[in-house]
């Protein structure tokens, strides 16, 4: 936890409101986004009890699973949920775009949109893996044979629970990390994994603070668990006899029983999902309220991108997911989040001078007012005269840069600078900064392109500029410290196998 967050988190307790980290959004919310509130049969590891889903508010579709511990159910559960979630992804297949190749590539079509699963937190996107995983391997013919809906639904939803792990990726989102990216609340971040409790701290009814409301969302009864988990005392005292009576009034045969006990059972898992449902839709509101930062369209757009190669690797018959990656797969996998978090970090600082105020108090970054600039200075040292200006800036941030580091400005991110001294002036910090880029291919910079004298400007030791990978060896030339070279992977019946499933 930062500096500056533990302060809010601290302002927050004490004048029992959320205070905001963010001034601008930085993830993107979906015009009709597909909301997921999964609920889970409690000591066991995927095994779906209830759902609700859906992209309208107003009409939420409930699946239920009367027996969940019955396999065939199970995967009766995740036919119904493909129903809903198939039509919503094939839906963004229907339109696409052209994008610029630039630096003499070819131009490329993707996907002019793009699916957005919400789930309440971590823990839905949790299940969504393991439901990915239990699903995506099940054959459609032969013993045990489920509707091709389900390993098609596993393959979305592993793609899902993937781009998940990317920094800034938005496919799939949990409200709970979602808002406590924005707001800092008085509870501990455990605590902000609860969707009602958050969502009380940042938006209490009339005439209660976030105080009150986190504490009355405590309750249970009155806001049940966010799922996938249920609370005990529901558990025991309604869920329990609700699927006793199920099976009883199977195994004695009788129809009508057995629907009004599917009915009854149907009815309570409601009550347990429909705040949730309902809560879902007010953090999407609340995120709403803030503007987008500058980056979220192009991270959008790179979920496009991925998007658009899964359908392409599905529609031309490519495999599922194995269940582990390679070495080489693995190691590429890991330094392309390394390279993401990294870029994302430094969009959001770009982005939002509240978050690039973190970076100011550890030395990363300054701001201060430019007293002097060279505005029209040329370098001849080279083999060609090029203008370099100079800018001085005077900052009473502490300053870790040394001279030589590369640093970007939030107001020109397009303009390279480097720190060419630092120096001590009294109280203040002097830093000499020498510009590049950004004022044309002339000797004389246009107006604005250069910060004038009196200006406020900051640099941050930041940059979203992509890095090449490291060379990889080819699977086929893994070394042998790392197991050789992989066979080629087929996928068979054992990667059904789950001792969970």
């Amino acid at each position: 936890m930062s500096t500056l967050t533990s302060l809010a988190r601290a302002l927050a307790a004490g004048r029992g409101f959320a205070q905001p980290v963010c001034t601008v959004r930085h993830v993107h919310i979906h015009e009709r986004p597909l909301v997921f509130v999964p609920l889970a049969l409690a000591g066991e590891a995927v095994a779906p009890l209830a759902a609700m889903a859906g992209d309208d508010p107003e009409s939420p579709r409930l699946l239920v699973v009367a027996e969940p511990r019955d396999r065939d159910q199970r995967f009766a559960f995740a036919a119904e949920l493909a129903s809903v979630i198939l039509p919503y992804i094939e839906r963004h297949t229907s339109a696409e775009e052209t994008v610029a190749g630039g630096r003499g590539r070819d131009d490329r079509v993707r996907f002019a949109g793009a699916p957005q699963v919400l789930v309440p937190n971590p823990d839905g996107i949790a299940f969504t893996r393991l439901l990915g995983r239990s699903t995506r391997f099940r054959r459609t013919e032969g013993e045990y044979a489920v509707p091709p809906s389900v390993p098609l639904l596993g393959r979305w939803l592993t793609f899902l629970a993937e781009c998940a792990e990317h920094p800034g990726s938005c496919l799939l989102l949990a409200a709970t990390d979602a808002l406590a990216l924005h707001w800092a609340t008085g509870q501990s971040p455990v605590e902000d994994r609860s969707l009602g409790t958050i969502a009380g701290w940042i938006d209490p009814p009339p005439g209660r603070t976030g105080a009150q409301a986190a504490a009355d969302a405590e309750d249970p009864v009155r806001c049940p668990p966010a799922g996938p988990a249920t609370d005990p005392g529901f558990d025991n005292e309604v869920l329990e006899p609700r699927i006793a009576a199920v099976r009883a009034a199977r195994a004695a045969g009788d129809e009508r029983a057995w629907r009004r006990a599917r009915s009854a059972l149907a009815g309570a898992l409601a009550s347990q999902l429909q705040p949730t449902w309902e809560l879902m839709w007010r953090a999407v509101a609340l995120l709403r309220r803030l503007p987008p930062g500058g980056h979220v369209a192009a991270r959008w757009d790179r979920d496009k991108d991925a998007f658009t190669a899964h359908v392409a690797h599905i529609r031309d018959g490519g495999p599922p997911q194995p269940r582990r990656d390679t070495a080489v797969a693995a190691a590429r996998r890991l330094t392309w989040l390394e390279w993401v978090q990294a870029s994302y970090a430094a969009q959001r600082a770009l982005d939002d001078p509240l978050v690039m105020a973190e970076y100011r108090m550890s030395g990363e970054a300054f701001a201060g007012q430019v007293v002097a600039a060279e505005s029209a200075r040329v370098d001849s040292s080279g083999r060609k005269r090029v203008l370099r200006p100079h800018i001085t800036v005077k900052t009473e941030d502490a300053v870790t840069v040394e001279p030589g580091a590369s640093v970007t400005s939030p107001a020109r991110p397009k303009q390279k600078a480097h720190v060419v001294s630092v120096a001590p002036a009294g109280g203040s910090t002097l830093v000499t900064v020498e510009l590049s880029g950004g004022m044309g291919r002339g000797l004389t910079p246009p107006p604005g392109s250069v910060p004038g004298i009196g200006e406020t400007v900051c640099y941050a030791a930041l940059s979203d500029a992509y890095r090449p990978p490291p060379p990889f060896p080819e699977p086929e030339n893994t070394p042998w410290t790392h197991g050789g070279p992989p066979p080629q992977y087929v996928p068979t019946d054992e990667d059904a196998s789950e001792a969970w499933s």
